[in-house]
């Protein structure tokens, strides 16, 4: 029997966070220009009332500006605009710098070295502890008032969170994301990468279609598991390209922690296990090598610890970008050519509009990967309309990365269940499950100053009794 083809003619797009600036800026830019989108409604939502007026007023400035038909709504209250939503996107954080930088510190102290602190080690597990509470608060809200909307989570770390949504929201029509793999980018990346073409202005349709590319796993943790041309094995070019980048890549480069020597470790990465990972600023963070535990010296340094200052001046300097296009400081003619699509809104358009592109989004297997279970959450290239999301065939994930995979697959599944059952066995397992813990005494503390110093955004029951 075929599917029920449905139509939207006026999409209304609920951002809860649009004041974390991840999303709203881009969400807005896309809003505007798509002519799937720009006759609906972006309401905006968020919790700091001061930033959300500046993000609705520069979002009607904009609509203004390009004489666009986009209703603007804005609320700090998700309820008052939850109803008749076609899609709510997930993606605040609050005090996300503060807390994450906490993690790190934390973990630092007791020899886990964390470059990005917010999907795996004792970081992914306690930002779940602040997010996916509220997460399911929000869940809650939209059974009530919008049961039919796609629920799209664009909050770290989105296995575990989409875990949750799936198994603890199952009413709810949801998908996880991250931006990593937006579509046709990063394919584009590794066709210069291969050699197929020499920038990105010469990519064609043509070479799309004749480019096979497969990417699949744990969020953060993918692997390029296929890249064929015209029926070539392109992944050894690959590769190689990334060992010759190794060689000046930290010369006059992003110095980052997230950056740093991503592209030595992927073909390191890749001359073990045969195949290249394609999100290395989070990958290494997810196997021990980088840890510095080792007693002789290895040629890659141990991970740089996630930066904090530099992430406060960061979202500094976004703001301030956003307060002179309000002022005009910044002419906002400029903004369209300022911003661009991100990959949930690409995915909402193609949604609303049929497009039929493949998009990677975090779901379950259902088979895509034959040597996995159909309910492991993963992140593949997916069919995806208004139907629903359909993973393409991957074939079987390589030994000794499916083991890993599992790991990480445990370790996400058990923080989604301590959260949602406010279980302290559960996490105290889930923390000890994780690939960057080593000694049960520093976990075990690690749990208690956490808790201590994060005691402002976890939930009270978690404070009833002692944890030893």
């Amino acid at each position: 029997m075929e599917e029920m083809i449905i139509s939207i003619q006026h999409p209304k797009v609920v951002v809860l966070g649009a004041g974390s600036l991840f999303f709203g800026r881009q969400a807005i830019w896309q809003m505007v220009h798509s002519e799937h989108l720009n006759k609906g409604t972006l309401a905006l939502v968020d919790t700091n009332e001061e930033r959300l007026n500046k993000l609705v007023q520069l979002a009607k400035m904009v609509v203004q500006a390009n004489k666009a038909d986009l209703k603007i709504e804005g609320s700090i209250d998700r309820r008052q605009v939850l109803k008749d939503a076609d899609f709510v996107v997930l993606s605040f954080a609050e005090d996300t710098v503060k807390y994450r930088g906490l993690d790190c510190a934390i973990s630092e102290k007791y020899g886990i070295r964390m470059c990005s602190g917010d999907t795996i080690g004792p970081g992914g597990i306690f930002r779940a502890m602040r997010e996916l509470p509220v997460i399911m608060e929000c869940a809650r809200d939209i059974e009530e008032l919008c049961p039919e909307a796609w629920v799209i989570n664009y909050i770290n770390p989105s296995t575990v969170h989409g875990i949750a949504l799936t198994r603890y929201a199952p009413k709810l029509k949801s998908f996880a994301l991250c931006d990593s793999h937006h579509m046709p980018h990063k394919k584009i990346i590794y066709a210069e990468r291969a050699g197929i073409i020499n920038n990105r202005s010469e990519y064609t349709a043509e070479i799309d279609n004749k480019f096979d590319l497969r990417i699949a796993g744990v969020n953060h943790f993918t692997w390029l598991l296929k890249a064929e041309y015209e029926g070539r094995n392109v992944l050894p070019a690959i590769a190689e390209s990334l060992k010759r980048s190794a060689e000046t890549e930290t010369v006059g480069g992003d110095t980052g922690a997230k950056a740093l020597f991503n592209d030595a470790i992927s073909y390191q990465l890749y001359d073990i296990f045969g195949y290249v990972p394609t999100c290395t600023a989070h990958t290494k963070e997810y196997v021990p090598y980088y840890q510095g535990l080792g007693k002789l010296k290895d040629a890659i340094p141990p991970l740089s610890i996630w930066e904090t200052e530099d992430r406060y001046k960061r979202h500094e300097e976004m703001w301030e970008q956003v307060d002179h296009f309000i002022s005009g400081k910044i002419p906002i003619e400029q903004y369209m050519t300022s911003f661009g699509p991100d990959h949930a809104t690409d995915i909402i358009e193609n949604m609303v509009g049929g497009l039929g592109k493949p998009f990677y989004i975090n779901t379950l297997n259902m088979g895509a990967v034959t040597n996995m279970n159909d309910d492991a959450f993963l992140e593949l290239l997916c069919e995806v309309d208004m139907n629903g999301v359909k993973p393409l065939p991957v074939g079987e994930m390589p030994r000794g990365i499916r083991g890993m995979q599992e790991l990480v697959l445990d370790t996400h599944e058990l923080t989604a269940e301590a959260v949602i059952e406010g279980s302290r066995e559960k996490l105290r397992r889930a923390m000890l499950t994780d690939p960057l813990v080593n000694s049960i005494a520093d976990a075990d503390q690690i749990i208690i100053e956490l808790l201590e110093l994060e005691k402002e955004m976890i939930p009270e029951h978690w404070y009833t009794q002692s944890y030893v």
